[in-house]
């Protein structure tokens, strides 16, 4: 699955990065206790999360996230983006909730990132 694919799932919007769509994602996780992330995520994940800081930025690249969701239709200032965007790091943002993203996602064949390689 592609974040192309993610973004009709989730009826989500690109806020930066935009032009990584074809990047895959093949796990993906909600959170908002970014030490679960560092310490449980796998790398090139899909984090979904209500958080906003760019301290969501730091650690989707200190974990190697594929990419990051924010949930309930946030949307980080303009310095979050503008760091995700340096970083590389696309970033979409969706209307629903984080229970309805991640039944989604899992509804259409995306693994927990703290299930795979078990």
């Amino acid at each position: 699955m592609t974040l192309e694919d993610v973004r009709k799932i989730l009826d989500a919007e690109f806020i930066a990065c935009g032009e990584l769509l074809h990047r895959d994602v093949k796990t993906a996780c909600g959170s908002d206790l970014m030490s679960d992330v560092l310490a449980f995520v796998k790398p090139e994940g899909l984090l979904l999360t209500g958080l906003t800081n760019p301290q969501v930025v730091r650690t989707a690249e200190m974990a190697d996230l594929g990419a990051v969701c924010f949930v309930r239709g946030k949307k980080p200032d303009k310095q979050t983006i503008k760091l995700a965007e340096a970083k590389n790091i696309p970033m979409l943002t969706t209307p629903l909730s984080m229970f309805e993203s991640c039944g989604r996602l899992y509804r259409d064949g995306v693994v927990s990132c703290f299930e795979c390689g078990k």
